[in-house]
């Protein structure tokens, strides 16, 4: 988490975006793509090409996608009217961070939020 929150920081004012890796519910790794949106500091897309890799590598046994992240640079952490229009409704998870605050969702059919989001409860271990 301290590492996408310093991201986050960073690329500020612009959104940072990115998979988030793991087993079952449990997110274990991330890998920070390219927001290739012509806004970014109002939107993200995730790079198709570097997503692909990611859903090649699951194929190939590697770690699975259990959602992905971005970042509010400017605003909270709740999903915007945007991302839910761009969620699938596929049970993947959505973390928002901003340099702060984090929050996770879940991408499902008839969500709390727009509906599209249910809330996540997340607790963030320190592993050695």
């Amino acid at each position: 988490m301290d590492a996408l929150q310093q991201l986050a920081a960073d690329a500020a004012p612009q959104e940072i975006c990115g998979i988030l890796l793991g087993v079952e519910n449990r997110v274990t790794g991330h890998i920070p793509t390219t927001n290739i949106s012509p806004s970014p500091e109002r939107h993200f897309e995730i790079d198709p090409a570097q997503l692909i890799q990611a859903e090649r590598t699951m194929r190939e046994g590697g770690a699975a996608i259990l959602g992905y992240y971005h970042s509010h640079p400017l605003g909270n952490v709740r999903p915007s009217s945007t991302d839910a229009e761009s969620a699938a409704a596929d049970g993947r998870l959505w973390l928002i961070v901003n340099g702060t605050d984090a929050a996770l969702w879940r991408a499902v059919p008839n969500g709390e939020i727009f509906g599209r989001f249910d809330k996540v409860a997340m607790d963030c271990l320190l592993i050695d």
